[in-house]
């Protein structure tokens, strides 16, 4: 293993290779929610595989009903422990008119880069993946394997089929542990590693009253209006200046924060006023960092996604409507199960509306991970020799479908070790990475990978 300073400048020699692979990456809207981009995440998918190989690994694109996953594996020695690395290459959709450079052009300013993915989650993925580079460079007796998917922003709808199959395989797919580069900071300089997230439970509520639009002169204060009805509806399901869940039973089974984790979040160092310039916020609902940084982290939620129906157009045109639609979404935490509490959300619904139809819309367990697994204690190793400072143990507001898939059918524990910022602009316009973070990634994952390769982890 290389000393600090060695390794440092190994680290700085990789730049301009790091920044021509995301640039390439970058410029192709791999955007697995729009069908018309589907060539472009098979591109982007063959080119991880090439990167990959360039690297040393070897390769298998796996199909599956959907898009692919791009498997790597550097070393396939039975005898030295497996860490598995997790990212995803598919993005979000962008609208130019909302950005100041163009998303799918990969752009640089200082030490900035900017496009579509280059936060989320292409950049990490990189960064991890040269940091095995020098790792198994240097002889690092250990077994390094990437998994990149190609559909964690619709969902990974395929993914538990994917890896199912993968791990059933001639060519298997085994693992001590699995370390996910998806996450973001507390803010910038401090370092975070969630050892938490949130599940999820969304849904859609449909209600039809009529079978056309109506003349609000002739029908108005007798015909039903489906978006008042559904406008009602949310008044009773949520507080809006709190956010507190009205529905009955719904905090049943919320896992409390332990005193461990209270403390851990308590010196975060979460800002209020960094939170919302990092997301352009106006006003937030409380005014304490400690009550906000909870809210985010350790509370389920309720929100309205969208309610749709009715005239579109400029100005208003006096109908009332015939139809409404009401997107919805929960984020939920330890130990709220999904379903449990669609049945709970539908029967409350169905009470005050009989006749209207709600349908899930993508169900998801919160995850755990244990505060005192080796792996994690690796990972902050890890992150202090790299950054500094010794990470902040906390939960993260969002959630990975994948995380749970792995945990279940690898039977290994996974290690949440993200790069991004709050200021980054995960999902948003101008989405960008910086140099900082990838340097910083490459070297934590090198430390990290050694680290697991002293201790000769096997499960």
């Amino acid at each position: 293993m290389r000393n600090t300073a060695d390794l440092r400048r190994s680290i700085t020699g990789l730049r301009s290779d790091y920044e021509s692979r995301l640039a390439e990456l970058v410029d192709i809207a791999s955007v697995s929610v729009e069908p018309e981009r589907k060539s472009e995440v098979l591109r982007c998918a063959d080119l991880a595989a090439d990167y990959m190989r360039d690297v040393g690994g070897t390769v298998q694109i796996a199909k599956t009903k959907g898009y692919p996953m791009v498997v790597g594996k550097l070393g396939a020695d039975p005898a030295l422990p497996t860490v598995s690395v997790y990212n995803h290459l598919d993005v979000q959709p962008a609208d130019p008119s909302e950005w100041k450079t163009s998303p799918f052009k990969f752009s640089r300013k200082g030490e900035r880069y900017f496009g579509r993915g280059t936060t989320d989650d292409k950049g990490p993925a990189l960064a991890a993946l040269l940091g095995a580079r020098l790792a198994v460079a240097d002889g690092a007796p250990i077994n390094i394997q990437f998994l990149w998917e190609n559909e964690e922003e619709i969902g990974s709808p395929n993914f538990e089929q994917g890896l199912s199959v993968l791990a059933r395989g001639k060519k298997g797919f085994a693992t001590d542990s699995v370390a996910v580069s998806d996450t973001i900071w507390i803010s910038k300089g401090r370092p975070a590693l969630p050892v938490g997230l949130r599940g999820l439970c969304g849904l859609t509520v449909k209600l039809s009253t009529g079978a056309k639009d109506v003349h609000s002169g002739t029908t108005g204060g007798a015909a039903r209006n489906p978006l008042t009805e559904l406008a009602a509806l949310v008044a009773e399901c949520v507080d809006a200046r709190t956010g507190k869940i009205k529905i009955p039973g719904f905090y049943d089974d919320v896992k409390p924060l332990s005193a461990r984790e209270q403390k851990s979040i308590a010196q975060a160092g979460f800002s209020r006023g960094t939170f919302m310039a990092a997301h352009e916020l106006k006003s937030v609902r409380f005014s304490q960092d400690t009550e906000l940084c909870r809210a985010i982290m350790a509370r389920p939620t309720f929100e309205v996604h969208g309610l749709t129906g009715g005239y579109r157009g400029p100005g208003i045109k006096t109908i009332v409507p015939a139809r409404g639609e009401l997107k919805l979404s929960m984020r939920l935490v330890p130990d709220q199960d999904p379903r449990t509490i669609f049945k709970k959300v539908r029967a409350f619904i169905l009470q005050r509306i009989p006749d209207a139809v709600v349908e899930a819309e993508g169900l998801m367990q919160p995850f755990l991970g244990d505060l005192d697994g080796r792996e994690l204690q690796a990972a902050s190793r890890a992150v202090k020799e790299t950054f500094g400072r010794p990470p902040a143990m906390v939960r993260e507001g969002g959630s990975i479908g994948a995380v749970l898939t792995m945990r279940k059918l690898l039977r290994a524990p996974v290690v949440l070790m993200g790069l991004s910022l709050p200021e980054h602009g995960y999902h948003a316009p101008n989405e960008n990475f910086d140099w900082t973070q990838a340097k910083g990634g490459i070297e934590m994952f090198y430390r990290y990978f050694w680290d697991l390769a002293r201790s000769g982890a096997r499960r």
